[in-house]
């Protein structure tokens, strides 16, 4: 019975191993027969430009960046939002609320340019083109949201230099959706200028950082002339043709 045993405990190992055998051999063309399955590692490649979907606080140490697509071409403006939050701020609420655009009741368009032939009636002369808000008509509408605090550029330290973008004002805190761009130096702008009587100066709040060309064609537009000999404060300085802004939207970074 021991020896019939013994037989009966051999064949059960033999047959143990042999399952055993069987199973590491599944196991192994298993693996195999993955890592053939495997792709291979895909390079991924980041678009020239990238559009921002989220809030521009999510980005505090950088600087968004601004295109507005105008009728001629692209003006890229790259915003101060640490220096100047405010101003940025409000800039920005225009873009994210699609307001300037070509689309709606009002439009943006760059309307008016101010140049040494045709300020003859103002006693300081600066080199800007403004735009803002315009009816279909293509008469300014003045305020869009609500003012905003002025910030002036002794706040800041941003000063009107060739390429910088500002908010245009009456009153102190009266700015909103209209904007300007500097061309060439223009100390008269900042705060302790004259340009505005009270000595407060412009917010400058950003910079062109692509398309001066299409800024400096604006303003060498043909303007309207004025009628009669009494020159108001911006007779000879609206744009025959006022150049649409069709879209504005953030962009993460330039394309190259």
């Amino acid at each position: 019975m021991a020896f019939v045993s013994n037989i009966r405990n051999k064949i059960s190992s033999k047959r143990a191993t042999r399952a055993i055998s069987a199973v590491f051999a599944l196991v192994f063309l298993s693996l195999a027969l993955t890592g053939c399955d495997q792709p291979e590692p895909q390079v991924k490649t980041e678009p020239a430009i990238k559009a921002v979907t989220e809030p521009v606080s999510n980005f505090p140490s950088f600087n968004s960046i601004v295109r507005l697509t105008t009728e001629l071409g692209n003006i890229d403006i790259e915003l101060f939002s640490t220096a100047a939050p405010i101003t940025t701020a409000n800039f920005l609420a225009y873009v994210d609320a699609g307001l300037y655009s070509s689309k709606g009741e009002s439009q943006m368009s760059f309307y008016r340019t101010v140049r040494d032939d045709n300020q003859a009636q103002n006693n300081i002369k600066i080199a800007v083109i403004q735009g803002g808000l315009m009816d279909k008509s293509m008469t300014p509408v003045g305020n869009g949201l609500h003012p905003i605090e002025h910030e002036t550029t002794e706040q800041t330290g941003i000063l009107h230099t060739d390429g910088i973008v500002s908010l245009a004002r009456g009153e102190p805190g009266t700015g909103s959706s209209e904007i300007f761009i500097v061309l060439g130096d223009q100390p008269s702008l900042d705060f302790g200028g004259m340009r505005n009587p009270d000595g407060q100066g412009f917010a400058a709040f950003g910079k062109v950082v692509r398309g001066m060309h299409f800024v400096r064609k604006i303003h060498q537009a043909k303007t309207i002339a004025p009628e009669g000999e009494t020159l108001d404060y911006t007779s000879g300085q609206f744009i025959k043709q006022p150049v649409r802004v069709l879209s504005s939207e953030r962009l993460m970074q330039l394309d190259n």
